[in-house]
């Protein structure tokens, strides 16, 4: 999955549950930029690169979402 693949689908899950969903690049260095679910955020790196497995399943424990959600 890439970085705007995953921001496409928590934008989704968001809409779905009712959860305020924002992109805010300004607020990372070059390509990345912060996710936001409700209060809850983390950093997205690259948009158009991959991201690992590792990655991602740390992604979704900061915005505390589950691998079977997305």
């Amino acid at each position: 999955m890439t970085g705007a693949e995953f921001v496409r689908r928590v934008r989704k899950l968001g809409r779905r549950n009712r959860i305020n969903v924002r992109f805010d690049s300004r607020q990372g260095k070059g390509s990345h930029g912060r996710l936001y679910y409700g209060c809850r955020f983390t950093t997205v790196k690259d948009r158009k690169k991959e991201i690992s497995p590792g990655l991602l399943r740390d992604m979704l424990s900061q915005l505390g979402l589950s691998e079977q959600e997305m």
